[in-house]
């Protein structure tokens, strides 16, 4: 049985959660009302490495409405590293391990109360020297002990990388670096935790309620059961909130230790350090060419930042293995513990601050060779993935570049450097490759017909502002055979169907199959009622004569009216509602196929040269990215990731003190962002694609492709403008003077 619902899924249909949004009626993890509820703020470390030799919290306690002051000498015991994820700090004992670690948690009436409270705790420290440069400690590198994502390992060889090198007429082999930068959605952290018995209620602000509740059970030493997590919506996670942190048991903590509900929200400031950041990477590629520009060797290592405490990979060196043909590839990961917390997934982790590196290393050759950075990139087409030898599920970087290219008007760039301007204005462009792989992980659906008509899909993700309700409702109508208002899609909470967190860009691939696959049974059971029933007027007929669509079933048979209404047949056989549950997961797809998106970014900029300042003035962007769930959320989320991609590249940086090892610009005023003005008109434009092998819907991911070879494009646009190269990001005003 087919449905007639088949243009339902790629439409740009409008966010069907947008009027709660902009009506104040989506309620985010600290929104919820909750009876005798108490507010909890943190007191954190004012140094970066240490102990508390002494902490006193008797002013704190004197406040009206102050219930208590937890700290490592009165909080619960706790263990703190179980149930997977990072390593937290749970006020267990007296060590600051960074700067800004939680240390002293104030639980009060009110929020004023708790903040006057926590304003009052004195603490005395033994503080001894951090190390917090990583370029200082590089001696201390090391190789990781755990794998990349995917369980990838963290070196790889193919060939002979440094003999094809020695052999190569032109090289380029240079270092680049990319800074701290913090994580900032508009939504904080935020976690209300309520006991009830032994029971936990927990809202959080998190990209993975399952990954919570696990978490948050292994530190309290109870079972995943007794935790119920709930996340309908999120202020925007970004990689930040793909872990549960320190405060999200901490709340629990402090509910317990009062006995009452507790919220707890980290401050702007109170977010740089305990809650990850993308790590400072210092990289070295070395590419090897021969005169016509056929990439002979290629070589990306990068060094990156953890904490001394815990162990997070920056995988910038991923894509190097796949995106260029060459029989002589290699990379490597090497770590450096420094007394900082740890570091943490940030949009495109690995992929964006190594697309940077790679993708300005291949203008850099394209200029050594006088070649089009095009052209060189097409001489150098990897026609199957050169270190897995596997073919590609689907590839259409060809496409993107011709049509990036077609659109950008590339063929007019003057290819030589300060060549190009607009009265004194100095005018550059540039170009860069985009890619990300496509994940999959297994997740589960319910789809419930109901008795009037409509249905109800459940499935346990999460919405971090990119759409998933919206998506997941055109999936479930399509499968079904019925309208999109007649749906409603339910996620959020622990008691739904497991889903994985929602980072590598793998929700609609994982989320989305399992709604498919529980709608097209839902819909296969109410057939199978009809045609068994003599009392229907399609008994009889197979099920591939019959079509749904919009909440009835119709024969194919155009000369036949017969049909029947979903209420119709649920109404006969007395049933309330009808249910299909499904679980989906992977295959072995990937043993036979290598699996990624791909794109093309075009950037132009307008440098003054009596300033050194740089606006991006213009952008394209184009996408083989699979199937289209639904074309203007897509569109959302790729613009967003190239504005992400202008900030990485231009602005942002956390700055810390040398000698202690402080954040010194945490906060939005120091800490810069593109806003409006920062940002032109992005022209997003996809490749279209259908591929068969990846998932049932043939979805790629688009989360994460957008900020790719941004930064480099921008560099590179850059380059040509003023002929300076800058391999340090971001590229401000006083490394162009």
């Amino acid at each position: 049985m087919s449905t007639g619902n088949d243009a339902i899924v790629g439409k740009p249909l409008s966010r069907v959660d947008g009027h709660l949004k902009v009506t104040g009626g989506a309620r985010y993890a600290a929104e919820f009302p909750v009876a005798k509820i108490t507010h909890a703020v943190t007191v954190q470390s004012t140094i970066s490495k240490g102990k508390i030799a002494r902490i006193d919290t008797k002013a704190a306690e004197k406040v009206p409405g102050v219930l208590a002051v937890m700290t490592h000498l009165n909080a619960p015991k706790a263990s703190g590293d179980q149930g997977g994820g990072r390593k937290l700090q749970l006020l267990q004992d007296n060590i600051v391990l960074y700067d800004r670690q939680h240390i002293a948690v104030v639980i009060a009436d009110t929020l004023e109360q708790a903040i006057h409270g926590a304003s009052l705790v004195k603490v005395r420290y033994d503080e001894q020297k951090p190390n917090i440069n990583i370029k200082d400690n590089l001696d201390k590198a090391y190789l990781p002990k755990s794998k990349l994502p995917r369980n990838e390992p963290t070196d790889s060889s193919s060939g002979n990388f440094s003999q094809a090198l020695a052999t190569a007429a032109v090289r380029v082999e240079q270092t680049y670096t990319t800074p701290i930068e913090n994580h900032n959605p508009m939504e904080p952290h935020a976690t209300t935790a309520a006991w009830q018995g032994d029971q936990l209620l927990l809202y959080d602000a998190t990209q993975g309620i399952f990954q919570a509740q696990k978490k948050v059970a292994g530190a309290l030493g109870i079972p995943p059961t007794n935790v119920r997590t709930m996340s309908y919506f999120v202020g925007g996670g970004f990689g930040c909130k793909g872990s549960a942190w320190s405060h999200v048991v901490l709340a629990a903590m402090a509910a317990r230790l009062v006995n009452r509900p507790v919220k707890l929200v980290l401050g702007r400031m109170q977010m740089y350090g305990p809650v990850g950041f993308r790590p400072e990477t210092i990289q070295q590629v070395s590419l090897g060419a021969t005169r016509e520009g056929k990439l002979i060797a290629l070589r990306h290592t990068g060094v990156s930042q953890t904490s001394t405490f815990d162990e997070f990979i920056e995988p910038v060196a991923k894509t190097a293995k796949m995106i260029y043909a060459s029989e002589h590839i290699e990379t490597s990961h090497r770590l450096v513990p420094l007394d900082m917390g740890t570091p943490t997934y940030m949009r495109a982790p690995g992929e964006a601050s190594g697309s940077f590196a790679l993708e300005s290393a291949m203008d850099e050759l394209a200029y050594a060779l006088n070649i089009d950075p095009i052209e060189l990139r097409l001489r150098n087409y990897a026609e199957v993935d050169p270190t897995k030898q596997l073919p590609w599920s689907s590839k259409s970087l060809k496409e993107c570049y011709t049509l990036g290219a077609e659109k950008f008007g590339w063929q007019k760039r003057n290819p030589k450097p300060r060549s190009m301007r607009d009265g004194n204005y100095l005018i550059g462009w540039g170009m860069a490759t985009a890619t990300y792989p496509t994940n999959r992980s297994p997740a589960s659906a319910i789809a419930q017909i109901m008795a009037d008509g409509t249905a109800v899909v459940r499935s346990g993700s999460q919405d971090i502002g990119t759409g998933t309700y919206t998506v997941m409702t055109q999936v479930a109508a399509e499968a079904l055979g019925l309208p999109v208002e007649k749906i409603r899609f339910e996620l959020g909470d622990t008691n739904m169907p497991e889903t994985p967190v929602s980072g590598g860009s793998q929700t609609a691939a994982s989320v989305g199959s399992a709604v498919h696959l529980a709608g097209n049974q839902a819909r296969s059971k109410i057939l199978q009622l009809a045609l068994a029933d003599q009392r229907s007027p399609l008994y009889g007929l197979n099920p591939e004569d019959v079509i749904a669509q919009n909440g009835s079933l119709f024969s194919k048979d155009k000369s036949s009216s017969k049909t029947e209404t979903y209420e119709g047949i649920l109404e006969r056989h007395g049933l309330k509602m009808l249910e299909a549950r499904a679980d989906a997961k992977p295959g072995d797809e990937k043993e036979h196929y290598s699996m990624h998106s791909f794109g093309s970014q075009f950037a132009e900029v307008r440098v003054n040269p009596d300033s050194g300042e740089v606006r991006v003035t213009r952008w394209v962007g184009t996408y083989g990215v699979g199937r289209i769930l639904n074309d203007k959320t897509a569109r959302s989320q790729l613009i967003g990731g190239i504005v992400y991609g202008i900030g990485m590249a231009l602005m942002e940086h956390t700055i810390s003190d040398p000698k202690r090892g402080r954040f010194i610009n945490a906060d939005l005023a120091e800490y810069h962002v593109p806003v409006n003005a920062d940002v032109p008109v992005i022209d997003v434009m996809f490749v279209p694609e259908n591929d068969p092998h990846i998932n049932p819907l043939g979805i790629k991911g688009i989360g994460e492709i957008g900020i790719t070879g941004v930064a480099a494009a921008i560099a590179n646009a850059v380059y040509h403008a003023t002929g300076k190269r800058i391999r340090d990001l971001p590229i401000t005003l006083d490394k162009l003077l």
